[in-house]
């Protein structure tokens, strides 16, 4: 495949995986009902040189790892392998990891990160839903604790940025904690995930959205926007784009492959033709922003 002449030079993929899977329990054991629907296919390794190989003649040019949800325990031993895999082949170029914000005291977990020099966020998931196979966070409103806040606001210490997980139903409690941690930059993962087609569940989230994107210090992340249809969904993907650039901005805007999850059920190619096909009507300096400034600015690549 050819690059995309709509993808400008020196793209960011600013949201994938790698893993061996003995390092994560969850790809351990029987499958379990996931909000991305049958997975056997990835309950495997998926190192580096495939997501080099999924990739090859995109344009991407750099990429941000995302944490891919190992033992809790074994936060840290994720970011080092991580930070070894890049000095290994040269990618990736950032490296989100994961530590508990509902403990008293996040900083010794933060410490540990902090050894690598990739470091430049951290996730912990905080979706909540009424349907159990949805469900990830222990309750919908942590994004209110106020433990939980005040363990997030360290981050602004070190410059890393809060990868911001939720449904639309949560957005109330994604406003708490953007504006209870103004000096922190938020991630709004996949764009906070559409997952109620209907009539009624668009609009609530469109409003969720436009009520996160009234915090300067919210970024949106469009990707994993295959999450609960299971396929690449042109129309599904240009409605979502359209909502959130106007929602944003194109400037607090970027683009991430949810790799290898995506892959579940598309190719590399095919994801990413149908993410250029909704922002071809923006300008040259939008679809930079989307694919390439934001996210070099975001995870000072």
């Amino acid at each position: 495949m050819s690059a995309d002449p709509t993808l400008p030079k020196a793209a960011v993929d600013a949201h994938h995986h790698i893993w061996r899977r003995a390092d994560l329990p969850w790809l351990l054991g029987p499958s379990v009902p996931r909000i991305f629907g049958a997975y056997d296919a990835i309950k495997r390794d998926y190192p580096m040189d495939e997501y080099l190989e999924d990739l090859t003649g995109t344009g991407i040019a750099k990429s941000v790892y995302v944490q891919a949800n190992w033992a809790p325990n074994w936060a840290a031993d994720e970011a080092a392998w991580v930070q070894r895999v890049a000095e290994r082949t040269g990618w990736p170029h950032a490296i989100v990891g994961f530590a508990d914000f509902t403990v008293s005291d996040v900083r010794p977990q933060l410490d540990r990160l902090a050894a690598q020099p990739l470091m430049r966020g951290v996730r912990q998931q905080l979706h909540w839903h009424e349907t159990p196979a949805y469900r990830f966070a222990g309750r919908a409103d942590l994004g209110s604790d106020p433990m939980v806040q005040r363990n997030i606001a360290h981050l602004a210490e070190r410059g890393w940025v809060f990868e911001l997980q939720l449904f639309a139903a949560q957005a109330e409690h994604g406003v708490a904690l953007a504006e209870a941690c103004p000096d922190v930059t938020f991630v709004l993962q996949h764009a906070l995930m559409l997952e109620d087609l209907s009539a009624k569940g668009r609009d609530q989230w469109e409003s969720g959205l436009r009520r996160l994107a009234a915090c300067p210090n919210v970024i949106c992340k469009l990707s994993g926007l295959g999450t609960f249809v299971h396929r690449v969904d042109a129309a599904l993907i240009t409605e979502i784009v359209a909502t959130a650039t106007d929602a944003f901005g194109v400037k607090r805007c970027l683009w991430g492959s949810n790799f290898p999850i995506e892959k579940l059920w598309t190719a590399f190619g095919p994801l990413l033709a149908a993410h250029t096909a909704a922002t071809n009507n923006l300008t040259d300096a939008a679809r930079r922003a989307i694919y390439r400034d934001t996210a070099t600015r975001v995870y000072r690549l």
